[in-house]
């Protein structure tokens, strides 16, 4: 469908910052292009994504390479956690490969901020896309007023859905809590998994929370991240309690797929595919893999994830896509950074952004949007979306944190407020 940019500007600008958006697509890695050229004008590129890059990085690569063709690339993509532990440890021992994805924001340990503190990323600041980053969104490409990182623009999260299994069950999308309690007990019934979990992939964890701690903390306290950051306010005694609570609900009730600790991503994404189970909490970049794993592609489709039981108290969570970044120790830096200086190009970024179904960064015309992601557009417009929950947290050990603790939860090895205690412990904890 035909982009608002009205909608994408008004409401885009004021998602202050970029998420770091760690739920990736966790895929295998994957070599493609090749060569083995040397030539400084020239040569081979090694470029590093995540599995939720693919459709518009390699799109990108492939383009650039036709108008450009002294340079070939090795292209590989790796599973979240993969990013976090080897390609970080590659980055610091300085055998990088040329470009590399990077979360926006902070957060993690692959997140801008952090590896732009180590010196491990080039500077991008002398491009011209980057004039052409909104103002909210500078806390995701830049740190010290620099940019390091290039994304294509926002995703949203929310619940991927087999149209056929809410069908055979006799449900229609929920808009409150209570309803989708009810959903998920008639998929029960159905003998279908109302919701697909594969927890053991660590970022998958978070993705539940992300969902509903919206409704339950920024719709009552907008300011949530500042008081956190002034020590006003804390996560145990906040509405990420309610939001945890909500979430064991769902496993107490039956409504998740059994040992959601030994589910992993793609079998819960296969799970949604075909049928077997209704739903799936995840990113909106992550629908090319779910429609992959489906024989109908048309029936999966997506709708904000209800928190309270008042419609209008639910908002959503969005923000800057997974990106790329040049390593500040690159020997081909510079045919590197021409790469990223044609993504920054309108064309690019909007074909890019709609490859991954996101909204674009920014457009110089109309753009298309993925027909799926309509009903979250009236969210962006009335101003009820937050950023993803990590964007804001002052340092890496938060993220993991929250990721284990999920797990002790599903695992009846905790309880709530230890759980966040946890969090806050990690939160404060130096940057």
């Amino acid at each position: 469908m035909a982009f608002d940019r009205s909608i994408s500007r008004r409401r885009l600008l004021q998602l202050a910052g970029g998420a770091t958006l760690t739920a990736t697509a966790a895929g295998a890695l994957a070599a493609c292009g090749g060569g083995n050229g040397s030539s400084s004008s020239g040569g081979t590129l090694k470029v590093i994504g995540a599995g939720s890059q693919e459709a518009g990085l390699r799109k990108a690569l492939d383009d650039y390479k036709k108008a450009h063709s002294d340079l070939d690339f090795n292209l590989s993509f790796s599973p979240a956690d993969q990013l976090q532990t080897a390609l970080r440890a590659q980055l610091a021992a300085g055998n990088a490969p040329d470009v590399h994805a990077v979360y926006p924001g902070n957060g993690s340990a692959m997140s801008m901020v952090q590896l732009s503190k180590a010196n491990l990323l080039a500077d991008l600041s002398d491009q011209s896309w980057t004039q052409k980053i909104p103002t909210g969104f500078k806390g995701a490409f830049q740190n010290d007023g620099k940019t390091f990182i290039f994304s294509p623009g926002t995703s949203v999260l929310g619940a991927i859905y087999n149209k056929k299994a809410f069908a055979t069950a006799g449900v229609e999308v929920p808009t409150t809590w209570s309803e989708l309690l009810t959903v998920c007990d008639k998929l029960k019934k159905k003998g279908i998994v109302p919701i697909a979990l594969g927890a053991q992939t660590p970022w998958v964890t978070q993705l539940i929370d992300y969902a509903l701690v919206p409704g339950t903390v920024y719709a009552n306290t907008p300011d949530f991240d500042d008081k956190m950051t002034a020590g006003s306010a804390s996560f145990v005694d906040s509405g990420w309690a309610d939001a945890m609570d909500k979430y064991l609900e769902l496993q107490k009730k039956g409504f998740f797929n059994d040992n959601p600790n030994g589910t992993t991503y793609e079998q819960a994404t296969s799970m949604v595919g075909t049928g077997k189970a209704a739903m799936a909490v995840q990113v909106s970049a992550v629908l090319q893999a779910f429609r992959a794993a489906s024989p109908t592609p048309d029936d999966l489709g997506m709708f904000p994830f209800p928190a309270t039981d008042v419609a209008a108290d639910n908002w959503i969570p969005g923000g800057v896509v997974v990106g790329i970044a040049i390593s500040a120790k690159s020997k081909k830096a510079e045919q590197a950074k021409k790469f990223v200086e044609y993504c920054g190009q309108p064309e690019v970024v909007n074909a890019w952004a709609e490859a991954v179904a996101c909204v674009p960064l920014y457009s110089d015309g109309d753009a298309k949007v993925d027909p799926v992601l309509k009903p979250f557009l009236p969210y962006l417009k009335d101003n009820k979306a937050v950023p993803f929950m990590d964007q804001r947290w002052p340092n890496a050990e938060v993220q993991p944190t929250h990721f284990a603790v999920v797990q002790e939860l599903l695992g009846g090895k905790t309880t709530v407020p230890a759980a966040l205690k946890k969090m806050d412990e990690a939160y404060r904890k130096s940057a």
